[in-house]
């Protein structure tokens, strides 16, 4: 029953999502507003409402370390996961946007999470810091969408006409029905992921924390892994990495932010502060010299990527079942990790000299 639940929260929580932006989008364009603002909000936005939902659920029903656990979970797979599969199905451009603004702001929303976290957690006047600063970002990204390259406007206006799709056309109310339909429908999803979720936790014995950063983080991620590998194999590829580098924000800023002004107490614990944490922040901050290095990230640091997540799971499960290559795993990750941000670092620094010396970044598939 449990795993049933899990399945079953998890169909409504993609489906939910799916009617949500689709609904949100189609009022907004309604309202004249342009596609690019659209797609920089509501689309990578709105493809974390399922940890949102979830996140909320937690908190509010006291499982609050499945509410950080998705959050530090889904941040993390977003990187390795979803941008490591999304690059090796053809490499990723990246525009010069995105490494400038948005790649730091989340290194210091991720930063400041941690920071906010040492006491052991995270409480409502951290969540109002944290939910301040997801609308302040929305504010000057708003003021800031104009400015887009021509290429990039164009590119979200035809990402938007797909997305609204039938419900372009479609009334006001019955615009309004699909999005409140949207909103409902997460809501059932993710309490039937948390029930789940937590009963499989207690079956299995092992924290909540770790399913939280397992299965739950995995499969509220579902919908920016399908967002992303769709646009990438559309050619999209600029648009894929935008949607995980907003939603990374979005679930700092936004997601932990409600959850602790929802809960007043989301739980953080050693271990997440030992191993989690810093492993989220070396997966966001390691995006920097991927992304320098001629402004791609090809099908092989996209392989790296993915091999490191797969990795990081081993290690979760190692340490969840107390088994003695947890030991060796820990030991492993101490001589790959460094060289593997050597390597980045190099390449990324050559990249970017590259790019200095021609005025403009080698935007190859490589």
């Amino acid at each position: 029953m449990s795993l049933l639940a899990v399945v079953a929260g998890l169909a409504l929580l993609m489906g939910g999502a799916e009617l949500l932006v689709k609904g949100a989008a189609a009022i907004a364009a309604r309202f004249g507003i342009e596609p690019v603002v659209i797609g920089l909000t509501v689309v990578a936005f709105g493809t974390s409402a399922p940890e949102m939902a979830v996140s909320l659920s937690s908190a509010l029903s006291g499982e609050t370390d499945v509410a950080f656990g998705n959050v530090v979970g889904s941040n993390t797979a977003n990187v390795l996961l979803i941008l490591g599969v999304s690059a090796m199905t053809g490499g990723l451009l990246v525009s010069q946007r995105i490494v400038r603004l948005d790649v730091p702001i989340v290194i210091a929303a991720s930063v400041l999470v941690v920071l906010l976290a040492l006491d052991n957690r995270i409480g409502r006047i951290d969540g109002a810091v944290l939910f301040g600063g997801i609308l302040v970002y929305v504010g000057w990204l708003l003021r800031d969408a104009k400015r887009e390259s021509p290429e990039v406007i164009e590119e979200y206006a035809t990402s938007m006409q797909e997305l609204e799709g039938a419900s372009a056309g479609r009334s006001l109310p019955v615009q309004a029905a699909i999005t409140a339909m949207g909103l409902l429908t997460l809501t059932g999803g993710a309490q039937l992921m948390v029930w789940g979720a937590v009963r499989i936790a207690r079956d299995l014995g092992v924290s909540d924390l770790v399913v939280g950063l397992t299965v739950v983080a995995v499969g509220t991620s579902l919908p920016e892994l399908a967002t992303s590998v769709l646009a990438a194999l559309r050619g999209e590829r600029d648009l894929a990495v935008g949607n995980v580098v907003g939603s990374n924000l979005f679930n700092l800023l936004a997601v932990l932010g409600a959850a602790g002004l929802a809960s007043g107490n989301v739980a953080v614990s050693n271990t997440a502060l030992r191993v989690d944490l810093p492993v989220m922040l070396l997966s966001t901050a390691i995006l920097v010299p991927v992304f320098w290095n001629g402004f791609v990230i090809s099908r092989l640091e996209g392989a790296i990527l993915f091999t490191g997540y797969a990795g990081y799971l081993a290690y979760l499960v190692l340490d969840a079942a107390e088994h003695d290559a947890t030991a060796i795993v820990e030991l492993l990750a101490l001589v790959v990790v460094p060289v593997v941000v050597v390597l980045f670092s190099v390449a990324g620094y050559r990249g970017w000299r590259r790019e200095r010396r021609s005025g403009e970044p080698e935007l190859l598939n490589r």
